[in-house]
């Protein structure tokens, strides 16, 4: 090999030399409950009610103290319009920023996360395949605990909160935005 095409590639390796042993990767799954706020729609015509979630979510860890994370997260709940509950879904995929508390390796690890996301309301009583669904972009921040159980299994303690704009399936217009708290309970298998 020459020279030039040496150099760039023992650069390349001493670059990626730190990240690459510590690289974890983690599939796991979580459900648990959805805590609605600020859940009033169309001029106080209609609200959100709490509802349960479920979800999966894929995390890589390429450093000692900081990880990626995306998912996915199916919550349903009861949209309440003058008194009559119809069902509602809300399908949420997401990107998250980890920062941990104690370095990768550790069997517990608090952390603290936050990212943006989007949330698709289908049309109430209706599923996304229907048409007339709603897609509203927003931001989640909040913070966890994992807890390993052997090398390969670790479960996880979720709290987050969602927030994006509200959806609008009613005349009146529709102002503020939509808070959706997450208390979730999961466990990943990591690799």
């Amino acid at each position: 090999m020459s020279p030039s095409k040496l150099i760039p590639a023992v650069l390349l390796l001493a670059l990626s030399a730190g990240t690459a042993f510590s690289q974890i990767l983690e599939v796991g799954m979580s459900g648990g409950v959805n805590r609605m706020s600020s859940s009033t729609l169309g001029g106080g015509e209609a609200y959100l009610e709490d509802g349960w979630r479920l979800g999966a979510r894929i995390t890589i860890n390429p450093y000692r103290f900081c990880g990626h994370e995306v998912g996915y997260m199916y919550t349903r709940a009861n949209m309440n319009y003058q008194g009559v509950s119809i069902g509602e879904a809300v399908h949420q995929g997401f990107y998250n920023f980890l920062v941990y508390v104690t370095p990768e390796g550790s069997k517990v690890r608090p952390f603290f996360t936050g990212g943006a996301q989007f949330s698709t309301f289908p049309f109430p009583g209706y599923s996304i395949q229907s048409g007339g669904s709603q897609t509203k972009f927003g931001v989640n921040y909040g913070g966890g605990i994992k807890t390993r159980l052997n090398e390969k299994w670790l479960i996880r303690i979720d709290y987050r909160q969602y927030a994006s704009p509200k959806p609008d399936f009613f005349v009146t217009e529709t102002t503020g935005w939509l808070r959706m708290n997450e208390v979730s309970v999961g466990f990943a298998f990591t690799m």
